[in-house]
């Protein structure tokens, strides 16, 4: 029986989230906590892996007190244990402290259960890197397969996976080693509605809590700020785009209004042309 753990994350809503001005940050008070959506794909990825080859699939973040609700969405997508590390420790951490913190949290899982598999979303949203998942796989010297959009095959009794990697102009065929990492793409899977007993036992659901002292064999200095050699000088938001009509009226009244301008610009082109 196969045991995958996806790694995840409680991300800010970029689509809500608003700069600060004076600082130059991220507002983070300014949106909506959501479970990253790539993160989101990966878990249901697990999730489908499980049901086609029988399994268990947990879940791993790092976070404050308010990232259970990530966990418990993704017991609504179908997960059936989920670990959390959270600690002051912790706080700070860029992409290789995370993903320090994170493997010392997958070896702690392997000792209640051997680990198969890790799937991570591609990125997240509010760091865009795609770091910590190939840093956790260095850190446990197991294969990192990056931007699978398809897995075609796991033979857990011969060792062995083949997945489908997305590349510029198509996509590889990789046949890799169990254990392995995948970190993957949203077009990977489209997430269903989630059953109401999920959802129910999502609500009712209580993950695993550990600490920094939890863990084994922990150096310090690689968590948090002290382990994070990276520094942002500064962070700014992307101008406003200029111009821009609001169409108004009904659908019909509203393409009418766009053919128009459509038609007026290819006109102003055609005329810069001849000129």
């Amino acid at each position: 029986m196969l045991h995958i753990v996806a790694c995840i994350k409680q991300v800010p809503d970029t689509k809500i989230i608003k700069m600060n001005p004076k600082t130059n940050t991220m507002d983070r008070s300014s949106a909506p906590a959501i479970l990253n959506p790539y993160d989101a794909h990966a878990v249901e990825e697990a999730v489908r892996i499980k049901k086609k080859y029988g399994g268990t699939v947990s879940v791993l973040t790092m976070g404050p007190p308010p990232a259970v609700k990530a966990i418990k969405k993704c017991i609504e997508i179908g997960a059936d244990e989920g670990y959390m590390i959270s600690d002051r420790a912790f706080a700070g951490a860029d992409t290789l402290a995370t993903s320090y913190a994170l493997t010392k949290a997958l070896n702690k899982i392997s000792k209640i259960n051997p680990v198969d598999l890790v799937i991570c979303g591609k990125m997240t949203i509010d760091g865009d890197t795609g770091q910590v998942g190939p840093g956790i796989a260095r850190r446990l010297d197991i294969p990192p397969l990056t931007s699978v959009k398809k897995v075609v095959e796991i033979n857990k009794e011969q060792g062995y996976m083949i997945v489908h990697r997305k590349i510029e102009d198509g996509y590889e065929v990789i046949q890799s080693t169990l254990p392995c990492l995948l970190s993957v793409e949203k077009d990977i899977n489209e997430i269903p509605y989630s059953p109401f007993p999920n959802m129910l036992k999502a609500a009712r659901y209580q993950p695993t809590i550990w600490s920094v002292d939890d863990l084994e064999d922990v150096d310090r200095k690689q968590l948090g700020l002290k382990g994070s050699p990276t520094i942002v000088a500064k962070v700014w938001a992307p101008p406003k785009p200029e111009g821009g009509k609001i169409l108004e009226g009904s659908s019909k009244e509203q393409v009418e209004q766009l053919l128009v301008s459509i038609l007026e610009k290819k006109e102003l082109f055609e005329e810069a042309g001849e000129s």
